[in-house]
């Protein structure tokens, strides 16, 4: 129970902090799992960084982009 407790509240940190003035803005915890994180990748890893190879015809991936930009550390 407190694992899903603490999905719920990471995904509600997610849609404050990096969905403000996406049309998910708004969306529920089952909308945004289901478009942002239920998707296909391959994740690579070498000693430098871990790269996320996504479909290139996935509709979600300009929102996806945009909340990465969005928790991009400076």
């Amino acid at each position: 129970m407190l694992l899903a407790a603490l999905g719920y509240v990471l995904i509600e940190r997610l849609r404050a902090l990096a969905l403000q003035g996406t049309e998910l803005a708004t969306a529920q915890a089952d909308t945004l799992r289901i478009k942002l994180l239920k998707v296909a990748a391959v994740v690579t890893r070498n000693t430098r960084r871990i790269r996320l190879y996504l479909a290139s015809h996935w509709p979600s991936a300009p929102i996806f982009a945009h909340a990465m930009g969005q928790l991009r550390s400076p």
